[in-house]
């Protein structure tokens, strides 16, 4: 085989070794995401403020790692020019890795919340915070099981369950609103609680818009805003 020869057949297999590579860190940065998220909400049930600290300590990794992730797929797609999927591969990885940093980014801004409590008088965790919790880092985890998977079927249940969290977001904070103009004291931890929620709800969005990458991932069609249907 001919050096020029031999150079096209490896270059699809360099591109595969780096794309997997890739893939490798992606998942690196989903777990430093996923952690965040847990953190945070351990904190508020918990009332821990070192865990919240850790948390917000903790978002410099994320960023480096989605900054790395960002460089590597507009490297790959300069270095390698991919087509069809493999150029949809790389694209959602970018697109995922920007949401996963964003998760972090309400996980922070979760754990700052809790560090406000810490100063304020104390209110019980509103009972549809720990539902809404739950089920947005399962919406989390189940996104992320859809890439690894390329499971279509799998990433639209994703989009389907933010219509629930969608629906708790609303009704705890009308909760909240309720508590709030009865009782003054009342006023500045529900505030916290309730931009907890609306951080809540925001990764129920990241989650969703992972989803709708996989499902462009795989099938090369674009369902933003329309995965749930």
């Amino acid at each position: 085989m001919s050096e020029e020869t031999h150079g096209a057949a490896s270059a699809p297999d360099k591109f595969h070794r780096e794309l997997g590579d890739l893939k490798a860190r992606l998942l690196e940065l989903a777990q430093a995401a996923e952690s965040a998220i847990e953190s945070s909400f351990t904190a508020l049930l918990h009332q821990d403020p070192d865990l919240a600290r850790q948390v917000i300590t903790g978002d410099h990794t994320v960023n480096s790692l989605e900054e790395a992730i960002d460089l590597d797929c507009i490297r790959l797609i300069a270095l390698f020019q991919p087509v069809a999927i493999d150029l949809r591969i790389l694209m959602a990885v970018d697109h995922i890795s920007a949401e996963l940093e964003r998760i972090g980014d309400s996980a922070t801004n979760i754990a700052e919340e809790v560090l406000n409590l810490q100063h304020l008088p104390a209110q019980p965790v509103h009972y549809g915070v720990p539902r809404m919790a739950q089920r947005v880092q399962e919406m989390v985890r189940q996104s992320l099981q859809a890439f690894l998977t390329h499971d279509t079927n799998l990433a639209r249940e994703v989009c389907m369950v933010d219509d629930e969290v969608d629906s708790l977001d609303r009704a705890i904070i009308q909760d909240l609103l309720m508590g709030m103009s009865v009782d003054p004291a009342a006023i500045p931890p529900g505030i916290c609680q309730i931009n907890i929620v609306r951080n809540l709800e925001r990764v129920g969005d990241h989650a969703t818009n992972i989803a709708e990458q996989v499902v462009f991932m795989v099938e090369g069609e674009n369902v933003r805003h329309r995965c749930q249907g």
